[in-house]
């Protein structure tokens, strides 16, 4: 299951950095070729950036490949290390579930209800928050797995 939640959120990645280096690349053409700078380009750059952060923090938290600071665990003893890499997890797990999955559905919510649209691109708000839950769902997923050691 692991693997496949890995590969999913992998290709979502590369399709959403795609789709931002085509965008950017669109807003580049228009404004220095046809001398006219396409409307939406800035603002779904800027959106496509949010979620490939997000989801991008995400991944990188499943390949235990964040940044740590690992000076006193290198100098405990193996067993102390593992206590360390669990209080670690749990931490994680509830930054994740108060902060992503709490905070993020609450702004989905609000802006839903409050039927926010972007300027250029007329799409909900709700949208483009969607990535904090989303995100605090698989973090909390990957350090669950951790934890119970499934690979």
């Amino acid at each position: 299951m692991r693997k496949t939640v890995d590969k999913i959120l992998s290709n979502l990645l590369v399709i959403i950095m795609g789709a931002m280096v085509i965008n950017v690349l669109w807003q580049v053409f228009t404004r220095f070729v046809m001398g006219e700078p396409s409307s939406f380009t800035d603002e779904l750059a800027r959106y496509l950036m949010i979620w490939l952060g997000i989801l991008g923090a995400a991944y990188v938290s499943g390949k235990n490949m964040h940044v740590a600071i690992d000076v006193l665990p290198q100098r405990a003893s193996p067993a102390t290390q593992e206590k360390l890499k669990n209080i670690v997890a749990w931490i994680i797990m509830v930054f994740a579930f108060f902060a992503l999955v709490i905070g993020g559905f609450r702004l989905v919510y609000i802006t839903f209800v409050l039927e926010q649209q972007s300027a250029a691109l007329q799409i909900p708000l709700a949208l483009v928050y969607l990535c904090l839950p989303i995100s605090g769902l698989l973090i909390i997923y990957y350090k669950t797995s951790d934890l119970l050691n499934i690979k």
